[in-house]
């Protein structure tokens, strides 16, 4: 009898997930790693759910296995290029017939299976689980180009915990910040995928996080966790003007103009016309630098403005003429001042509505109240 197991010792156990689900539910969200091997084509899927609506189980059910055992030797031929050791995971939507059919056959032909119990819907549950489970979190803030992602891959390099947000969004968080990167996953997939990384940090250290906004692009961060990110303490990151236009022009540098060209024109009207235009003409006349000058205008404006709008707890690091080794250094040395001062899990202590006095009483270095750059795309 193949095993079920709960999420839990499902996604640690070995063998590799097959997710027998149609290819178009796969598409939509799916466990990390694992494979698509559907029992039935989006079409096939269909006529099965039409002929249920229509006629009811019994008949759908003959439809299903006479359009599945064609299929069942091919089934078991894929599984073994798949899965070399005959040891597999297998799940469908609910734990139901399509996961029960694909074990038992997988089973007869000599392997191991293990069946996800309620299937891909409580993994989904899981992941909403996780996601609200609190960690001690410090969030990198700074204007657009003052290096963060560099900066949270040497955090991680030193051995810190890091959620990148924009790496699983696949978008940097700007008009240009899907350019030069894959498509975006689908929203449910983001979570997916946070919530495994979330899954895997520990609760007794710091997390970093980049200051982002409720959206990355189109895929949106989970309501509980952006909770937790907006009463965290920032340690912003300062730079010179000049570093944060060679930093952009190291990550824009080499885009096809064309694309710079239409995310710089959906920037009109927050830009304005004649800015717009100018930055536009400065793409085209291969002058980087000064059209990365003239929209630096417009996300500073913004990056300011938000500043008034929501104020937490900020301490600020200048980084210009620093190496990232040199900034991680400094960055470490800060939080650990935070949490011997005030433990990092007690989040709350830095939102809005936190005991003034207390936030008075932290003095690391030159603090002062800051808003994350929900505009930055570095």
């Amino acid at each position: 009898m193949p095993k079920t197991l709960p999420i839990a010792d499902f996604l640690i156990a070995p063998g590799a997930i097959l997710d027998v689900r149609s290819p178009a539910e796969h598409e939509q969200g799916r466990m990390a790693g694992a494979i698509s091997f559907p029992l039935f084509s989006n079409e096939e899927r269909a006529q099965v759910g039409t002929c249920y609506k229509q006629q009811g189980r019994d008949e759908a059910v003959e439809l299903g296995l006479s359009i599945v055992g064609p299929k069942l030797a091919s089934f078991v031929v894929q599984a073994k290029v798949l899965a070399p050791d005959r040891t597999v995971r297998v799940h469908c939507w609910r734990g139901g017939m399509r996961s029960g059919s694909m074990a038992w056959l997988l089973e007869t032909a000599g392997f191991q299976v293990a069946v996800l119990d309620h299937g891909y819907k409580g993994f989904r549950h899981w992941v909403h689980a996780t996601l609200t489970e609190p960690k001690p979190i410090v969030t990198l803030g700074g204007m657009t180009g003052t290096g963060k992602t560099a900066i949270l891959q040497a955090l991680r390099a030193r051995g810190e915990q890091v959620l990148d947000l924009e790496h699983l969004a696949s978008h940097r968080g700007s008009s240009y910040g899907s350019l030069g990167l894959p498509p975006q996953p689908s929203t449910e997939q983001f979570e997916n995928l946070l919530a495994m990384e979330w899954g895997k940090l520990a609760d007794d250290r710091p997390v970093w996080i980049e200051a982002e906004s409720h959206m990355i692009g189109s895929c949106r961060v989970p309501d509980a966790l952006f909770q937790h990110m907006v009463a965290a303490p920032i340690l912003q990151i300062e730079r010179s003007r000049q570093e944060r236009i060679n930093l952009l022009l190291d990550d824009y540098g080499a885009v096809d103009r064309e694309q710079l060209l239409s995310a710089t024109a959906r920037l009109k009207k927050r830009l304005g016309g004649e800015r717009t235009q100018q930055a536009i003409d400065f793409i085209r006349d291969d002058n980087l630098p000064a059209a990365i000058d003239t929209v630096l205008d417009y996300y500073d404006k913004a990056y300011r403005y938000d500043l008034k709008r929501r104020q937490v707890f900020m301490d600020s690091i200048n980084a210009t003429g620093l190496s990232d080794v040199e900034i991680v250094a400094m960055l470490v040395e800060r939080s650990r001042l935070l949490d011997k001062q005030h433990s990092l899990k007690d989040v709350e202590l830095f939102s809005t509505s936190a005991n003034p006095s207390r936030l008075s009483a932290l003095s690391v270095h030159q603090s002062q109240t800051f808003s994350p750059d929900l505009t930055a795309d570095r």
